[in-house]
């Protein structure tokens, strides 16, 4: 999600400069009023002493953005000469030292590192030296009062940018993991739709060159094989990628209609497979989509590792799950046909997504079981 914006951050750059003029323009009213309504203690007062306070203080704010640190400085500045030569002193108004707050303010939200902090710190000397000679007294309680507004201020200003800064790094974080996520899935999803086919296709292109000599008319069974997987894969393929485009004119997910396609093909590379599929109509396409994945997948790794083998497909659904086992009773090669992957890493992470169950492993008479849940319905 994105990271939460500002009020001001939300508007354009005319709309931030005229709100920079407008804050400007009240710190400068408020501080020509204060002067003019304070007696003159030190210096005397004519009416363009007063207006000269409100634009030493004002007139930097129209900039708090673009340079936020020299800004809270030359506030600084303008408000301690405006303490200390008692043009305002720090009984009369808050003025100056609000607007100073202001600044620290800007500096807390704008500035990155250590030189926002330095900065403030030196405003803050500034107002302490001029509070310190504002009036007859040494003025602690206005060198007290500059302190808190300053600090706080600042502190405000670094808090919300410490939050802004979190939720963007939170936001990419969950960016980089849900692109993570969606290229696990593409991956999963392209093993599994061109594996299968490529998998009989390096079997019976081994067979072909085998008995190219020996007995040539196996070559032609084997190069019509080649030929349908090479179709199936296209097929295949072009229904993966159109999952992942908006546009229409691609096929459906497969279904559980279509294992008897899977078993016809494991067949022509050598696997008898006895398939036995009971399912009721309300199985979400989802799910019969997961469950043809990893039949497909289970078939391919017969075929690869222990055809000509015998293998048995059930697939039940009891209303509130679907039911996967694929058996097999051949023996496993020590070398396998080439193309060895993660098939089973990739099943276990598809039936893990439905918060189902999965097992793989050597069956205790000898072969290999695979069992797979995937709930849905209420239950899931």
């Amino acid at each position: 999600m994105p990271a939460p914006l500002l009020l001001v951050q939300r508007m354009g750059p005319a709309a931030q400069r005229a709100v920079d003029l407008l804050v400007a323009a009240a710190a400068a009213v408020l501080c020509w009023f204060a002067a003019i309504s304070t007696p003159a203690t030190k210096l005397p007062e004519p009416t363009w002493l007063a207006l000269l306070a409100g634009v030493a203080v004002g007139a930097p704010l129209v900039v708090r953005r673009r340079w936020p640190i020299v800004t809270a400085v030359v506030v600084a500045v303008a408000a301690a000469a405006l303490l200390a030569t008692g043009v305002i002193p720090d009984y009369a108004s808050p003025a100056p030292v609000a607007v100073a707050g202001v600044t620290a303010y800007t500096v807390g939200l704008l500035s990155e590192g250590d030189r926002g902090a330095r900065g403030v710190l030196i405003a803050m000397g500034f107002l302490v030296v001029g509070a310190a000679f504002s009036g007859a007294s040494p003025g602690f309680g206005g060198i007290a009062f500059a302190v808190l507004v300053c600090g706080s201020s600042w502190a405000v200003g670094w808090t919300l940018r410490e939050r802004r800064r979190h939720a963007e790094v939170t936001a990419a974080e969950s960016t980089a993991r849900a692109v993570a996520e969606e290229r696990l899935r593409i991956a999963r999803e392209m093993h599994d739709a061109v594996g299968h086919s490529l998998s009989l296709i390096a079997v019976k292109s081994s067979v072909a060159v085998h008995v190219a000599r020996q007995r040539p008319e196996e070559v032609v069974d084997a190069l019509d094989v080649i030929a349908a997987e090479s179709r199936g894969a296209l097929t295949e393929l072009r229904r993966t990628v159109g999952a992942l485009r908006t546009e229409p004119g691609y096929g459906p997910p497969p279904r559980l209609g279509d294992l008897e396609r899977l078993a016809e093909r494991a067949e022509s590379a050598g696997v008898s497979v006895q398939l036995d599929v009971r399912s009721g109509e309300d199985l979400p396409d989802s799910v019969a989509a997961a469950a043809y994945r990893i039949v497909q997948e289970s078939l391919t790794n017969v075929v690869r590792h222990a055809a000509p083998a015998a293998c048995r497909v059930d697939v039940e659904s009891t209303g509130a799950q679907l039911r996967i086992e694929v058996t097999d009773d051949g023996a496993r090669r020590h070398s396998p046909a080439p193309g060895g992957g993660t098939g089973i890493a990739g099943m276990r992470e598809r039936v893990a997504a439905y918060g189902g169950t999965f097992s793989a492993g050597p069956r205790p008479g000898g072969g290999f079981a695979v069992v797979a849940t995937l709930p849905y319905g209420s239950t899931s």
